[in-house]
C-alpha cells in the first residue's frame, strides 16, 4: 500500500477544492476574534453557534489583506460606526482557500454594512423589548424632576475632557447658581464599560443626599458606544430612583441608554445647559411668586385705606342719623311722660343715655380698629423694602460687570467691585479674599 506524505495529501485536498467550489461565497458569521497584524493584514476568526447560542457548530479562520482591508474597513465604519470587532455579526464574500502548511481560511474580498448595521438595531430593539416586558422600560422617565438640581452625581472618566467641560459650565453659569457636583469615576469605553458605570450607578443609588445622576462621556470613536448596548445596564438604568440624565456621544448617536434615561441630551456640556436651564426656571418662578406677593400685599393695604376712608365718611353721618332718630324717639317719650309718673321718665332718660354712650363708644372702637389694621399693614410692607436692609448696616456689592456678588469664586486679586450701602456707593480693588 503506498503512503502520501502530508503535503501530498494536502496538495490534493488544495487542488480539489479549487476545483470544486466557486470563486467566492457570502458568508454570514459572527467575529470571535480580530487582529491586525503589524503589516497591515487582519486576521480574523469566525463562529457560529447553535438556536441556544451557547454551543458553537462551527468556527473558521478568515484574513483581509492590507490593501483589501484599509479599502474596506474605512467604508465599514463609517456605514456602521462601529470597527470591525469581536463580536460583532457580519456577512463578508469570500474566497476558500486551502494552503499545504497553513490549512483551511477564507480570504474575505467585500463586506456588507448593511447587515451588520440591522444586526445592531435588531440588538437594540432586543434589550428595549426585554425591558419593556419587565416592565421597567419606562420607570426611569416616569420619574419627576425635583424643583431644584442642586447635587448632582456625575458617572464618567476622571481625565475625561467632557467631564471638566460639563464642570467649568455648571460652576461658571451666569445666573449665579451653586451645584454640588461629585465624581463617580467609571470606565467609558472597552471592555469594561457595562461593569463599571454599573458600580457607580450603585454607589448613586446608596447615598440619599443625590438629586439627579449625569452619565456622560465626550468626544471618542462611535464604535466605542456600542458598550452601552447592554441589558444589565440598560435595566440599572432603568430602575435607578432618581432621574438619569444622558450626554453620551455626538448628535447623530445613539445608544439604548437613550431610550430609557429620564432625560437625552447629545454631549456633556448640552447636559450642564439642561441642568442650568431648569435652575433659571424655577429661579424665575420663585420671582413671580414675590412680586405676586408683594403686589397682593399693596392692593389688600390700599383696599383698607379705601375701607377706612369710607367709613371716616360713614360713621359721622351715621351717627347723625342714629342721634336724630333717639332725638325723636326722646321727644316722644317725652310727649308721652307727660302724663306719665316722674319715675318713668327717669328711667327712660337714664335708658337713652346710655344707649347713647354705648352708640359713641362702639363707633370710636371701631374707627381705632381700622387704624390699627392699616398701620400694622403699612409696617409689614415697609419691612418687605430692600432698602431696609440697607439702613440696618447690611450692603450690596456688585462686580465690574453689574452682577450680584453672591460666591467668593466669582472674583479674584484685583478686581474692581462696587458696594452699594444706605446713602451712597462705595468703589473698591480686591487686594486678598478668603474662602469660609
Amino acid at each position: 500500500m503506498t503512503a502520501l506524505s502530508l503535503f501530498e495529501l494536502n496538495q490534493r485536498v488544495r487542488a480539489a477544492i479549487e476545483q470544486q467550489l466557486d470563486d467566492t461565497y457570502w458568508v454570514e458569521a459572527e467575529i470571535a476574534e480580530a487582529r491586525l497584524a503589524q503589516n497591515g493584514h487582519f486576521y480574523l476568526e469566525f463562529i457560529q453557534k447553535d438556536a441556544s447560542g451557547r454551543s458553537l457548530v462551527a468556527r473558521a479562520r478568515a484574513v483581509m489583506w492590507a490593501r483589501t482591508y484599509h479599502l474596506l474597513s474605512p467604508l465599514f465604519e463609517r456605514s456602521t460606526g462601529e470597527r470591525l470587532r469581536a463580536g460583532l455579526k457580519v456577512r463578508v464574500e469570500a474566497a476558500v482557500e486551502f494552503h499545504e502548511l497553513y490549512g483551511l481560511s477564507l480570504r474575505i474580498v467585500d463586506i456588507d454594512p448593511a447587515y451588520t448595521l440591522g444586526d445592531m438595531a435588531q440588538r437594540r430593539r432586543e434589550i428595549l423589548a426585554q425591558l419593556e416586558a419587565d416592565g421597567i422600560l419606562e420607570d426611569n422617565r416616569s420619574l419627576s424632576l425635583p424643583l431644584l438640581l442642586k447635587h448632582i452625581a456625575v458617572v464618567s472618566s476622571a481625565g475625561a475632557a467632557g467631564y471638566g467641560d460639563f464642570c467649568d459650565q455648571l460652576h461658571g453659569n451666569e445666573y449665579g447658581l451653586y451645584f454640588d457636583v461629585q465624581l463617580f469615576s467609571a470606565t467609558m469605553q472597552g471592555q469594561h464599560v457595562e461593569a463599571s458605570v454599573m458600580a457607580a450607578l450603585e454607589a448613586v443609588a446608596n447615598d440619599p443626599r443625590w438629586d439627579c445622576v449625569v452619565i456622560i462621556r465626550g468626544g471618542g470613536a462611535t464604535s466605542d458606544l456600542a458598550d452601552f448596548d447592554s441589558y444589565p445596564l440598560a435595566a440599572a438604568v432603568a430602575q435607578m430612583p432618581i432621574p438619569v440624565i444622558v450626554g453620551i456621544g455626538h448628535e447623530r448617536d445613539d445608544t439604548v441608554l437613550d431610550y430609557i434615561a429620564h432625560t437625552r441630551v447629545k454631549t456633556p456640556t448640552a447636559a450642564a445647559a439642561f441642568i442650568i436651564d431648569h435652575g433659571a426656571q424655577q429661579l424665575a418662578s420663585l420671582d413671580e411668586w414675590q412680586t405676586t406677593i408683594l403686589q397682593n400685599a399693596r392692593l389688600k393695604i390700599e383696599a383698607s385705606k379705601q375701607q377706612l376712608t369710607r367709613m371716616t365718611t360713614l360713621l359721622p353721618r351715621t351717627f347723625a342719623l342714629v342721634q336724630e332718630r333717639q332725638q325723636r324717639r326722646l321727644e316722644q317719650l317725652a310727649t308721652r311722660l307727660t302724663t306719665a309718673p316722674r319715675q318713668q321718665f327717669l328711667n327712660a332718660s337714664h335708658r337713652l343715655e346710655l344707649v347713647s354712650n354705648r352708640l359713641a363708644q362702639a363707633a370710636r372702637m371701631n374707627v381705632q380698629n381700622a387704624k390699627f389694621k392699616v398701620q400694622n399693614m403699612e409696617q409689614k410692607l415697609a419691612a418687605l423694602d430692600p432698602a431696609l436692609l440697607l439702613q440696618r448696616g447690611y450692603s450690596l456689592t456688585f462686580t465690574a460687570d453689574g452682577r450680584l456678588l453672591r460666591n467668593a469664586d466669582d472674583i479674584k486679586a484685583n478686581d474692581i467691585i462696587t458696594t452699594r450701602l444706605a446713602n451712597g456707593t462705595v468703589q473698591s480693588q480686591v487686594t486678598w479674599k478668603k474662602k469660609q
